[in-house]
């Protein structure tokens, strides 16, 4: 299977090789192909539909019943439930950072950076420890992100730029993030752009590219004012975010592709969690970069 430029699918179980899949069709119905109710497809261990368990005949020579399957394979809509979940809990907690924020300025440094030090830590763990599939840290992570965007949300558009764009820039960064999200699932549907090896490689190279730069100018912050000035607001800036921006879009459809050969193999219903968390992921980085962008355009009016 083709690898993703999201760390957190390359963690996820192992896949099956196949061809390209529309996003969440996954077979449903029984067939000579499909695999058993709760069941995974061989590369699993499982047996196929139709394969007969093991009978075991008694002493009393009765045979043995088949165990009640404890899970199922995960499908399109236990994907996008948990997507829901996981953002719902990202939009609450942002909404209140952003109200305490509001109400004092001072919880702007503690609630932005707290939030986006724990969130980070969560990240890590989740993704490096193989914690994908566990609900509780999933849904942990996203409460601590989103007290980091609704700070980070209310410094752009209300103090760092001089109280320019305020929600109504938020809203703006909201609709375009989303408008991002539906483009690119419509441009995987239709495979308008396949993802393949090649295509994967140029996004991994690409962010790892864009990462050294971010962490370059961080550095070179602490000797000079506005380091590299990749993120001062000039016309540098606006093009590294828009370079940004463009990278975030299209490793959704490696994200897409990853989830979608996950359904084909038959993943536990649980790994919808880990889809989940990834997806969350990379829209938090896109809102972010394009909150940065619109940020820019207001500060210059």
């Amino acid at each position: 299977m083709r690898t993703t430029s999201n760390p957190v699918f390359r963690n996820l179980s192992p896949q099956q090789n196949g061809g390209y899949a529309g996003f969440g069709s996954a077979p449903t119905g029984a067939g000579p192909n499909t695999p058993q109710y709760g069941q995974q497809p061989p590369q699993y261990g499982q047996a196929q539909y139709g394969s007969q368990p093991p009978m075991y005949p008694p002493a009393g020579g009765y045979q043995q019943q088949p165990a009640i399957p404890t899970t199922r394979p995960m499908t399109i809509d236990d994907v996008v439930t948990k997507t829901g979940i996981t953002l719902a809990v990202v939009t609450v907690a942002a909404i209140v950072s952003y109200a305490l924020t509001a109400s004092n300025h001072a919880l702007a440094g503690p609630l932005a950076g707290g939030g986006a030090l724990i969130g980070f830590v969560l990240a890590m763990v989740i993704t490096f420890g193989r914690k994908q599939n566990n609900p509780a840290l999933v849904l942990t992570y996203a409460a601590f992100e989103g007290l980091f965007l609704g700070a980070l949300s209310f410094v752009f558009s209300n103090i760092s730029f001089g109280g320019a764009g305020g929600s109504g820039l938020i809203a703006q960064a909201v609709l375009g993030t989303f408008g991002v999200f539906f483009g690119m699932l419509v441009v995987y549907k239709t495979g308008a752009i396949r993802v393949t090896p090649r295509f994967t490689r140029m996004m991994v190279g690409a962010m790892i590219g864009v990462l050294v730069l971010m962490l370059g100018n961080l550095i070179a912050g602490f000797f000079t004012p506005g380091g590299f000035g990749l993120r001062d607001g000039g016309t540098l800036a606006i093009v590294f975010s828009l370079v940004c921006i463009g990278i975030a879009a299209f490793s959704f459809l490696l994200d897409f592709d990853a989830a979608d050969q996950m359904i084909r193999a038959g993943a536990p219903e649980k790994a919808a969690w880990g889809v989940a968390f990834g997806l969350t992921v990379t829209l938090v980085w896109l809102y972010i970069e394009i909150l940065r962008l619109l940020s820019y355009f207001n500060s210059n009016n």
